[in-house]
């Protein structure tokens, strides 16, 4: 089983390893023609003027959720649970941003016998301004 944190190494406060992609057409492409997800204001800058963001084309909200997963099985390993993933799309998600995960320990518990870690998130931009905030639990073993 790879492991990446132990239940026992986190602290209240910690910081997760930040995560970061740099976004524009290819990396939209990808996750549309892997989710079927050819929306016309993703693709399209003309269709994403008449959405109503002037600087054309924009990214999927769901895409930042993706990023949000991938940075925490990065953190805690490709076999521990992640076992609750929320957030809301606050912000526009423009070309060539560079979207960064964040993610802070709030609170640990021993909780039906699962230890628990509950991390507030976010997705940031290149100029820091939250995009994405949210929440996630997380089930890590101990030693």
């Amino acid at each position: 089983m790879t492991v990446n944190v132990y239940f026992d190494d986190v602290n209240v406060g910690d910081e997760m390893p930040d995560w970061s992609r740099k976004t524009h057409f290819m990396e939209w492409n990808r996750y549309a023609a892997v989710n079927d997800e050819f929306v016309p204001f993703h693709m399209d800058d003309e269709a994403g003027h008449r959405a109503g963001n002037e600087q054309g084309a924009f990214g999927m909200g769901n895409l930042r959720y993706a990023y949000i997963v991938n940075a925490l099985q990065d953190w805690i390993g490709d076999e521990v649970e992640i076992r609750e993933v929320g957030c809301q799309y606050r912000s526009i998600n423009q070309k060539n941003d560079v979207l960064t995960v964040k993610g802070t320990v709030k609170e640990k518990k021993v909780e039906e016998g699962e230890n628990r870690v509950v991390l507030e998130m976010n997705v940031v931009n290149q100029e820091g301004g939250a995009t994405c905030p949210g929440h996630a639990i997380v089930v890590l073993p101990g030693k």
